[in-house]
């Protein structure tokens, strides 16, 4: 990737600001001859202005007027304008500072009446300098967008890794599910009557070798059904690799999920420890599918988890909120069915799922489950 990138954003800025500050010099000393002290002082400011131009660039830019104003120097200001249009976002402020280019390198030193034919010499060169401003500013908007654009690319290209990572997990899911499925319907009912057939002729035999082979076969029937039975159990609760791939994940994953998200998350607050597996499978997919959304539609988003319990008891839930995007965002397609699968879920548990957006201009999730109707299923399951 870096050598892909320009000659010129290869050059490390010490140097770049050391060249700078020798051509705004070079600019200022042809201009210098024959200036008093009040010249002098102010071309030194603007050269020293240019030096603190990346952190400070407004105050550098303001910097560099006197000395426009006073001399005929135009690198110094235009350097300072670039920077500043660079790093800004606010084109009136842009526009105003390219006018107070243009007025302080067009108007007079000393200031003193005009003629009408200077006063209109005054004007085109006010407009013709105006012009020289557009420069720097629309050359620090191009590489502005060039750096916000690059940045985005990043963002989309971290996000496809992750939905393509979040694919694969259901797909392995979903095969592990129809694996336990297929195992537990037909092998574990295929090994129960080897099992019940081998007991029965256990107990109808009066051969003892009989009796006793009838006996093994029994014993090893019911040890292959536990065995069976604990492979389907891990079949639906584990990866078999790691818990990243978890299909059944529960609340001890939020940390992880949180964690490696990739966002600046905060997790708070904590669920009632009897919560059934069903309601914490709901919870853990909806804090996955709402930072999902954060990574693709809000970057350099901050956001917070928060976990909580009704005061009385009968309800919980998770809601996950995120500030605006700090960084320009550009449109991707989305279906909305991660949404629409969260509000099916917090239906069949007969909650309810919103989301919007929030006050301050981020956005919000929101699960609530009845306490009493997970519950009650959880026991009856």
């Amino acid at each position: 990737m870096t050598a892909s990138r320009a000659w010129w954003a290869r050059i490390p800025e010490p140097v770049l600001d050391l060249v700078v500050l020798a051509v705004a010099v070079v600019d200022v000393l042809l201009c210098l001859p024959d200036s008093g002290r009040p010249e002098q002082g102010t071309a030194a400011l603007a050269c020293a202005a240019l030096v603190v131009r990346r952190r400070f660039p407004l105050p550098a830019f303001l910097l560099t007027l006197p000395a426009s104003l006073m001399l005929d120097i135009v690198f110094a200001p235009v350097a300072a304008l670039f920077a500043l249009a660079e790093s800004s976002r606010d084109r009136r402020l842009l526009v105003t500072c390219a006018v107070l280019f243009g007025v302080a390198s067009a108007a007079p030193w000393p200031l003193n009446d005009l003629s009408a034919h200077e006063r209109t010499w005054t004007l085109v060169y006010f407009f013709y300098t105006l012009a020289t401003a557009a420069a720097p500013v629309l050359l620090g908007q191009l590489v502005q967008a060039r750096r916000d654009l690059a940045r985005r690319l990043v963002d989309i290209e971290e996000a496809r890794e992750h939905e393509r990572l979040l694919h694969s997990q259901a797909v392995l899911a979903r095969e592990r599910a129809q694996l336990a499925r297929e195992m537990h319907d037909v092998v574990s009912h295929q090994v129960s009557l080897i099992a019940v057939q081998a007991g029965a002729l256990q107990v109808a035999s009066t051969d003892p070798d009989f009796k006793e082979g009838a006996r093994t076969i029994r014993s090893l029937s019911v040890d292959t059904l536990d065995e069976l039975r604990h492979m389907v159990t891990l079949l639906r609760a584990s990866g078999g690799r790691a818990s990243e791939l978890t299909p059944q994940p529960t609340l001890a994953d939020l940390h992880r999920l949180v964690s490696t998200s990739g966002i600046d998350t905060e997790l708070t607050g904590e669920l009632p420890p009897e919560v059934g597996t069903t309601a914490q499978r709901a919870v853990y997919r909806t804090v996955q599918e709402a930072l999902t959304n954060v990574r693709k539609h809000a970057p350099g988003a901050r956001a917070t988890v928060r976990l909580w319990s009704a005061d009385d008891h009968s309800a919980f839930g998770v809601t996950v909120s995120n500030t605006p995007p700090t960084r320009p965002s550009l449109p991707l397609p989305g279906s909305q069915q991660g949404l629409i699968g969260l509000r099916e879920r917090a239906e069949l548990l007969g909650g309810t799922f919103r989301s919007g957006p929030a006050p301050g201009g981020g956005y919000e999730v929101s699960l609530r489950i009845p306490a009493r109707t997970e519950f009650a299923g959880r026991e009856a399951r």
